[in-house]
């Protein structure tokens, strides 16, 4: 329970079925920590605390704290800070459902002697010939089912997603008509909880000793290796990235490529953004055992992408994805997942991408 209304609702729509129910509201991360600026907001903030275990006491159910800071600072934060590192775009989002939350609450719920473990993910899980796998919501404006594809089938065969057939107006409705008014008023939070100023630049400077001066002194060149002027370093840019390049041009210029070994950011034209194939690695094989060579599946490289056909191809621990038509701004180190239908086949972290 975060505190937010998608997680109160889950939990009311549970004890009203019948469950026992137990609140669990995690603590990932001390916003005194990140040296940034914002007022302490979302998930971690002691006002999302107090609300979640004040609709624990009003409905008579018990609620935990539990803090893993220490295993999310271990793993998310650090990995975040080595992508970026590395010249790439993570997503730390992803990383922590598939290797945090999940394993965190089944853990407690083990201890706590829990069957299941419920979030207010707005997504399905499905299971078909012995597979359990995730499939798109209802409310396909809120769909999170990209967010899952790293689920094990061990955390599947455990989890609910009470939210799944419902649409957003319909969770508000209920936290009205629950009485909590001020809740289902509530906003959103779409930053990245340890990084709540959303500077992600700021952040990387306040927790690598020595970044700034190490990367200092980078070049941006054209698509043809022409220089074009210099920049703060690497890892304060991301694919596809139009402003804050610090250059001016005749036309807009984005960043196509990172090249993490010679501090080089390449800025190209929209049309160098195109790609038509890419690899994927550390993947998670969902609907089916395995990828199957040569499989057709629809693949998203971004949250709020429509995704693309594509022909799905294994070579050796990667995949090989060529897409039936081109597609822009192919980030490495984001998240690549497939889709047959509504139906999550799997997923993987984006290793590289080109055009031939």
């Amino acid at each position: 329970m975060s505190g937010g209304i998608d997680s109160t609702v889950t939990a009311m729509l549970l004890h009203e079925e019948g469950y026992e129910v137990v609140g669990i509201t995690m603590k990932t991360w001390d916003y005194a920590n990140s040296g940034g600026t914002k007022k302490e907001t979302g998930c971690c903030s002691l006002d999302s605390i107090n609300d979640a275990r004040q609709v624990a006491v009003d409905r008579g159910f018990h609620h935990f704290i539990i803090d893993i800071r220490d295993e999310f600072g271990d793993y998310v934060i650090d990995n975040f800070v080595e992508e970026y590192i590395a010249g790439r775009t993570p997503n730390p989002c992803i990383l922590c459902n598939t290797h945090i939350k999940w394993e965190a609450l089944l853990k407690r719920a083990d201890a706590l002697g829990c069957a299941f473990i419920a979030t207010g993910h707005y997504a399905r899980i499905k299971r078909e010939n012995g597979r359990y796998f995730i499939s798109k919501a209802r409310d396909l404006n809120k769909d999170q089912s990209y967010v899952l594809w790293g689920l094990s089938q061990e955390c599947m065969a455990r989890t609910k997603f009470p939210l799944g057939d419902l649409t957003k107006p319909e969770v508000r409705q209920m936290a009205h008509d629950w009485g909590y008014t001020d809740l289902a008023k509530k906003g959103e939070s779409y930053e990245i909880c340890f990084v709540p100023d959303n500077d992600y630049r700021g952040f990387l400077k306040r927790r690598v000793d020595g970044l700034e001066d190490e990367v200092a002194n980078g070049v941006f060149v054209d698509p043809e290796g022409n220089f074009l002027g210099n920049h703060e370093g690497y890892p304060f840019f991301t694919i596809g990235q139009r402003r804050g390049l610090g250059l001016a041009f005749g036309e807009p210029r984005y960043v196509t490529d990172i090249q993490p070994e010679t501090n080089t950011v390449v800025l190209g034209k929209v049309e160098d953004l195109v790609r038509n194939q890419m690899h994927v690695y550390k993947l998670n094989a969902m609907k089916y055992p395995v990828f199957k060579d040569g499989m057709e599946a629809i693949a998203k490289v971004r949250y709020r992408d429509r995704g693309t056909l594509s022909a799905l191809y294994n070579e050796e621990d990667q995949l090989r994805v060529e897409f039936q038509a081109n597609v822009k701004g192919v980030a490495p180190g984001q998240s690549a997942v497939f889709y047959e239908g509504d139906d999550v086949i799997g997923g993987g972290i984006i290793f590289k991408s080109r055009k031939d």
